[in-house]
């Protein structure tokens, strides 16, 4: 499967608790959430100044950091 939409290298992947999503932050200053099961982007944020080299996932999956 490939998810296509980050335009700079992905430097940071993370796979959500539940196993359905996967986060990932990239050097074009933007982090994006992919449904597993869609095979595609579900939402993306923009508020990077630049680029963003890790992303994680809180336990209880409701909040992610980067």
């Amino acid at each position: 499967c490939q998810l296509d939409g980050h335009t700079a290298t992905v430097r940071s992947v993370y796979v959500t608790p539940d196993g359905k999503h996967i986060v990932s932050g990239s050097w074009d200053t933007t982090v994006r959430m992919w449904s597993l099961d869609l095979g595609k982007q579900i939402c993306q944020t923009d508020g990077h100044s630049s680029k963003v080299s890790s992303v994680c996932i809180s336990p209880d999956g409701k909040h992610i950091i980067s």
